[in-house]
This record gives structure tokens, sequence and C-alpha cells, in this order.
């Protein structure tokens, strides 16, 4: 294991909830993997830098698409939500895998 520093490298928590949106077909949507941007779920285009995090990228696919955006930034479908957010200890402990 390497020693990292945790404060700027790992993903924050913005929200221990899913964020639900309903999406336009053929827009790109910028999903923020950080957690740091002010425009929660999606990418502020700019507080992600020096976190070696970058937004992940969604087209959707059909108008009134219904998605759920993680919220918590641990899920392992990004950008969706994938439940990751109920196994969260109420303190993260990073851990660089």
């Amino acid at each position: 294991m390497t020693e990292h520093d945790c404060a700027t490298t790992c993903p924050l928590i913005a929200s221990r909830k899913p964020y639900y949106k309903e999406l336009t077909a053929g827009r790109t949507y910028l999903w923020c993997s950080c957690g740091r941007s002010k425009r929660q779920p999606f990418c502020d285009g700019r507080s992600h830098e020096g976190t070696g995090l970058e937004p992940v990228r969604y087209t959707a696919q059909r108008d009134g698409e219904e998605v759920l955006f993680c919220g918590c930034k641990h899920t392992a479908t990004a950008p969706f939500c994938d439940g990751a957010h109920s196994n969260l200890p109420g303190v993260l402990s990073c851990t660089e895998k």
C-alpha cells in the first residue's frame, strides 16, 4: 500500500443519497466523481483539479430517461448509484487499492 493524501485524492461524499434526474435525449452530462463540485451531481469544470479524479461522461439515450446519479461517489457503476452509500461508515478511512 502506498501513502497518499486522501484529503485531495479520494472522493468526498457529496450526498448519502442518489440524485434523481430526468434527462434529455442526446445531451451529454458530466457526472462529478470527486464530490467537490458545487453543481452536484454534475461537474463544475474545475473542482476536481489536482485530485487525479475526472468527471464521467454520460449521454442520455431518450427524452425523459430517469436515472439515479451516485451521490456518495463510491459506486462501482459510475455514474449511477449501486447502493454503495448503504455500506459507508460514518467516517471514511481511505485506503488505496
